[in-house]
């Protein structure tokens, strides 16, 4: 499973670069391979300063070894060997009008001393973060996401959308990092679903991505935008910031393996502020999506 799924995810992370890279029409990726001293590796893709994208990463690992004290604390286990793959990106645009997204598909084993495996699953998901509400826009990738689902499961949807709501919530500031999408993890085989089985659906949601995501950049890439609109942008990339550097399990997983710092922090925005005490004008376009913010919608 382990090398059925690094296959899919290389082939998936040259899909996407290829796809985001139409988009833009003018920067492309660049690429590093890096290589994991305690074992494994990966391959970084980052573009920076284009037409339409600001800064964004879609990056692929695999890394295996000894499962660090830190994680065997969270999983509450002794020593024990680790693999672990998988693809996650984050794309900030520059214009405040297109929504960030983020997206995740991973794959992790544990094995005892004879190399046996002891547990496995899959984890991921997709979410997108915008600044100005397109409510339309916000159905469209839920939509996608529905669908997918529901090709495996018609429980699937609300269950890991609910998740997602969850899971991207600055508990600190009260509000969701954006307006969500999908977020599973922990999904181990069972009297319903199979390994394989799971590999079919997180396949199944990394192959809609582009398909949720790449048709609301086309809509608002070229909408004007004034100054203003793009200080708000940097403000609320700020509250994105906060969660990552506080809350995501990816970001704490990769600092506590001995992860590639650059790679991990690739998803931090090259302009950001933290104005004090900031607050919108009331009845402003800003403060409509705060007030969704604060109070995760059923979209669909």
């Amino acid at each position: 499973m382990k090398d059925l799924f690094y296959q899919y995810i290389q082939t998936l992370q040259d899909t996407i670069v290829a796809g985001l890279e139409s988009v833009d029409g003018h920067a492309k990726f660049r690429e590093d391979l890096w290589q994991r001293s305690e074992g494994g590796g990966g391959r970084t893709r980052v573009i920076e300063n284009g037409a339409v994208f600001e800064k964004g990463g879609v990056n692929i690992s695999a890394v295996h070894g000894k499962l660090p004290e830190a994680m065997q604390k969270m999983f509450n286990v002794g020593e024990a060997d680790f693999f672990a793959c998988g693809l996650s990106l984050v794309i900030h645009p520059k214009n405040p009008m297109v929504p960030t997204v983020h997206a995740n598909w991973r794959y992790f084993e544990m094995y005892d001393d004879q190399g046996n495996i002891l547990q496995q699953w899959f984890g991921g998901g997709q979410d997108l973060t915008p600044y100005y509400l397109f409510e339309e826009d916000a159905i469209h990738f839920h939509q996608t996401c529905k669908t997918a689902c529901d090709q495996h499961n018609p429980e699937f949807y609300p269950k890991y959308k609910k998740q997602c709501d969850q899971y991207f919530w600055n508990a600190h500031r009260h509000e969701a990092r954006g307006i969500g999408g999908l977020f599973f993890d922990y999904c181990k085989a069972s009297e319903t679903m199979s390994m394989q089985d799971w590999f079919n659906f997180v396949t199944e949601v990394g192959d809609s991505f582009l398909e949720a995501y790449v048709p609301i950049v086309e809509k608002r890439k070229h909408l004007p935008y004034t100054e203003a609109q793009r200080n708000w942008q940097e403000i609320r990339r700020g509250r994105y910031v906060e969660f990552n550097l506080v809350h995501d399990k990816g970001t704490l997983f990769g600092l506590k393996t001995n992860g590639r710092i650059e790679s991990i922090l690739m998803s931090l925005p090259p302009h950001v502020q933290w104005v004090y005490d900031h607050h919108p004008e009331p009845g402003s376009p800003e403060e409509k999506l705060i007030k969704v913010l604060e109070t995760p919608i059923n979209w669909i």
